[in-house]
């Protein structure tokens, strides 16, 4: 704190806590990881030792390549660096292996990445403004919203224990908002392209992007009453976009167009046969109702309504990644789960196109269409709660309603994720941290949720 104090002074409190958080990761590189080192590690080795035909259709480990082709393209830019430090690790037929090199290289490529991230948090303070501002570090919302978001503890468990790449993608969608939020239109169209072509799961929260661009760049004025004048329709605006989009595409999807191996690359995207739920259910809609299917069935079996010779002996409720079917209750079908997220998300979208409230609106509808995809998606992992806690972030800082909203979603979305902690010292040290850390910000939204502040673009 004195360090802060001092960083305050100074005007670089943002440099420290970049640096503070830093030094924090390095601290966590010898702590448990999980299979998806191993699976980073195999894809690293793949894209480094197979041509580009065969990343798709590589399966000597049961960690296949299952990302678009930027991502497939980023391991192979770091596979270039990571046989200067164990060439060993770049084999595809070395399964499983480790040694302290590969585990230094993997954790600080996952550090260095992050500085995009840090940018985008950089970015986003830019986009907050207010007449009334606290006199205390604390109580500022650029600095309340560097530490929610550089110190958010959901990342520090995801990507720096569990292991994944997650920093430097979410730093591509919150650079993305930030430049929505600075009317920088096609910078933001382009961002969230990319990052759709980095990461699918992404499309969770395309919707809100789609109508966003439509209806408050592609129509370039509004009536008096706020409803869409239609004869302000941009064609110039609509085909810039979509030339955009087709670009990154081509350029994404091309020499898979070229090798005719796009429906290979799409069966690898969406794998639909690992069932309705990840091994470690999120809490969602799905997980209750795969609950009510346990609970019904015991009673079933019970008063002898079941037959237990009928009954599989591996359900959807043993928590596999397998297609199983329900005991009781009816089986749930990937487009029964799109109908659900569709639906669930509708109101959001309706919202924005008929009440078009700026960008805070356009961030509005996009965490309802995260959170809407987490509770009714197909195959979600718990992890994919950060797609709404992370750009919540930027709401809380406004309101004192929305700051309330915030602590909820935190914590109840944080407190799912301490499943992925599988060893006692990750378990007791992280939980110690992530419980003083919480205290904090909670106590620091409190102190600045008398301050109405608002998010908006610079000048406005």
């Amino acid at each position: 704190m004195a360090a802060l104090t001092i960083a305050a002074g100074t005007g670089n409190w943002f440099s420290a806590l970049a640096l503070g958080v830093t030094l924090l990761k390095c601290l966590l590189i010898p702590t448990y990881y999980s299979t998806d080192f191993e699976v980073h590690r195999n894809w690293l080795a793949i894209t480094h030792s197979l041509p580009i035909s065969q990343w798709y259709y590589e399966a000597t480990s049961e960690w296949t390549l299952d990302y678009p082709p930027f991502f497939a393209w980023f391991e192979y830019i770091l596979s270039h660096v990571a046989k200067y430090f164990d060439q060993e690790m770049l084999n595809v037929h070395n399964l499983n292996y480790s040694s302290s090199r590969t585990l230094l290289f993997q954790r600080f490529s996952v550090i260095f990445t992050d500085i995009l991230f840090v940018y985008a948090v950089h970015e986003c303070c830019k986009c907050i403004g207010g007449k009334k501002v606290g006199k205390e570090l604390t109580e500022k919302p650029k600095f309340i919203l560097s530490v929610l978001l550089l110190w958010n503890f959901g990342l520090l468990i995801v990507d720096h224990i569990h292991f994944q790449y997650n920093g430097f993608l979410f730093g591509l969608m919150l650079l993305s908002i930030a430049r929505l939020f600075q009317k920088r239109h096609m910078e933001g169209a382009f961002l969230f392209a990319v990052l759709l072509h980095f990461k699918h799961i992404y499309l969770y929260v395309a919707p809100a992007y789609g109508v966003y661009l439509l209806r408050s760049y592609c129509f370039t004025a509004n009536k008096s009453d706020g409803s869409i004048r239609w004869n302000s329709f941009s064609f110039v605006r609509v085909i810039s976009l979509g030339l955009v989009v087709f670009l990154v595409s081509a350029l994404s999807l091309g020499p898979f167009l070229a090798l005719n191996q796009l429906p290979q690359v799409f069966s690898r995207l969406f794998p639909f046969k690992r069932g309705l739920c990840h091994a470690y259910w999120a809490p969602n809609f799905w997980a209750l109702y795969n609950a009510l299917d346990k609970v019904l069935s015991v009673i079933g079996l019970k008063l002898k309504f079941l037959d237990p010779n009928k009954i599989p002996k591996a359900s959807m409720t043993s928590g596999l990644v397998q297609q199983f079917q329900h005991t009781v209750l009816p089986s749930v079908t990937p487009l029964a789960t799109l109908i659900c997220t569709l639906i669930a998300i509708l109101p959001s979208i309706f919202c924005l196109w008929f009440k078009p409230q700026g960008p805070r609106g356009f961030l509005r509808c996009l965490i309802l269409c995260a959170l809407s995809s987490f509770m009714f998606g197909w195959h979600v992992h718990e992890k994919a709660i950060l797609l709404a806690i992370l750009p919540m972030s930027l709401l809380s800082v406004g309101k004192a309603g929305d700051a309330s909203v915030f602590l909820i979603l935190t914590t109840t979305g944080h407190y799912s994720l301490f499943p992925l902690l599988f060893t006692a010292p990750e378990r007791k040290n992280l939980f110690l941290i992530g419980w003083k850390l919480s205290t904090y910000l909670a106590w620091g939204l409190w102190k600045s949720a008398v301050n109405l502040y608002s998010l908006s673009p610079p000048g406005s």
